[in-house]
């Protein structure tokens, strides 16, 4: 329980915070030893029986995304560890960490639940994991993935299996006309585009590879982004001692995105909209590091550096249950949401008190939560701008404002 709800309150956790915390007497060491490859395997199965524990639970209600059973977000967030485990978990070396640890997370964000957790050396590249990705989904289920995980073989899975996907089109990719199968010099396409958003029907790949027929979408940036991405490009280049190539340069100016989701159920307008919830990903890590502190740990023991990951990661997805359950309700009835920030906040504060009351007691602890629960949903709320909107909001009004202001 001290590596669930325990570490959610603890400032600093430490074998000394969690000796201190304990009711029984314990020394030190005595719990360093319990941090053995069976209790870190314990609490892997543990955390796998929570994620595939399912809640009854009614789905986010918006306009966007009623075609799609899922919207699954894929994304990887890395931290360096102790250099002590190096040959277990090698980071890239050099300037880099010699220690790293890698965690690969699937959000279904209309569920609002956790559906994959796996953790990794920083090494391991994300699209290496990429075919793992067609397992992860159902027939329409939507998947959202980032250029990293871009891979024909993926893309050609999951449209077998029924799913759709929205990713960022990977630029030495072989693109062909979609009607015609005649290649596609992307560059002179974009430099034909009459305005800043281009759409148009293409095949992937070539072969026995080529996938089916999907959206490419181009939308251009402003100035200011395309000036920033160069700076990034090219300084990437000089690290891998290369110069870069004048076509990826010219594609700074543009966002192509690649989706076989038809156009009916995501006009044009939308597909930038749509694309943009990946970063809801982003916001979980976010909480995972700030309120979790997953990335902090000061051992050189990678049993105990498991058992606190583990640990740590079920009372994520404890927190992300309740939150769904709470903020899907609110919307769904009121349009009003609970923030996500706010309430790994007041459970942090709680957090503690609940570790003892359920190392005590369960019936205990459970009336303690449901007395505090509706106080601490209702101060978790979410403040609505008339000036900005949420993402369920901009979902729901089915545009993106992005392309609708002036």
């Amino acid at each position: 329980m001290l590596l669930t709800l325990g570490h959610l309150g603890l400032a600093h956790p430490s074998l000394g915070g969690m000796v201190a915390a304990l009711s029984s007497r314990i020394s030190r060491e005595a719990l360093h030893q319990r941090f053995t490859a069976s209790a870190a395997a314990f609490l892997r199965h543990c955390l796998h029986k929570v994620l595939h524990y399912k809640l009854q639970t009614v789905p986010i209600r918006t306009n966007l995304l009623q075609p799609f059973a899922r919207v699954l977000l894929v994304d990887s967030s890395s931290w360096d560890v102790s250099e002590k485990l190096g040959a277990i978990l090698p980071g890239s070396g050099g300037n880099a960490s010699p220690a790293n640890c890698k965690l690969q997370t699937a959000y279904d964000y209309k569920q609002g639940e956790l559906t994959f957790l796996a953790d990794t050396a920083g090494t391991v590249p994300d699209n290496r994991y990429t075919d793992h990705l067609p397992a992860l989904v159902n027939k329409t289920d939507l998947l959202l993935f980032d250029q990293g995980y871009f891979k024909l073989a993926t893309v050609n899975a999951l449209m077998a299996k029924g799913a759709f996907f929205l990713t960022r089109l990977f630029l030495d990719t072989t693109v062909h006309d979609g009607q015609t199968g005649e290649p596609l010099d992307l560059g002179q396409v974009l430099r034909a585009a009459p305005g800043p958003r281009d759409e148009r029907l293409v095949r992937l790949g070539q072969g026995s590879n080529q996938t089916g027929a999907c959206r490419l979408v181009c939308l251009r940036v402003t100035a200011q982004v395309a000036q920033a991405r160069r700076r990034r490009f090219k300084a990437h280049a000089r690290r891998q001692g290369r110069t870069g190539s004048p076509r990826h340069v010219a594609m700074c100016d543009w966002t192509l995105l690649i989706t076989n989701v038809p156009e009916p159920w995501v006009p044009l307008d939308m597909v930038r909209a749509l694309y943009t919830l990946r970063w809801q990903i982003e916001l979980l890590f976010k909480q995972f590091k700030s309120i979790l502190r997953v990335h902090q740990s000061a051992t050189g023991n990678v049993h105990r550096l498991r058992c606190e990951l583990y640990g740590k990661l079920i009372a994520a997805v404890w927190v992300q249950r309740l939150h769904a359950v709470a903020n899907t309700a609110l919307w769904n009835t009121a349009r009003q949401e609970i923030s996500l920030a706010k309430l790994y906040k007041r459970l942090q504060e709680r957090a503690f008190l609940l570790a003892q009351l359920v190392m005590g007691s369960e019936a205990q602890a459970r009336s303690y939560l449901s007395h505090e629960l509706e106080t601490l949903l209702r101060h978790c709320r979410k403040h609505r701008q008339r000036s900005r909107m949420t993402t369920l909001e901009m979902l729901e009004a089915g545009f993106d404002p992005k392309l609708h202001r002036g």
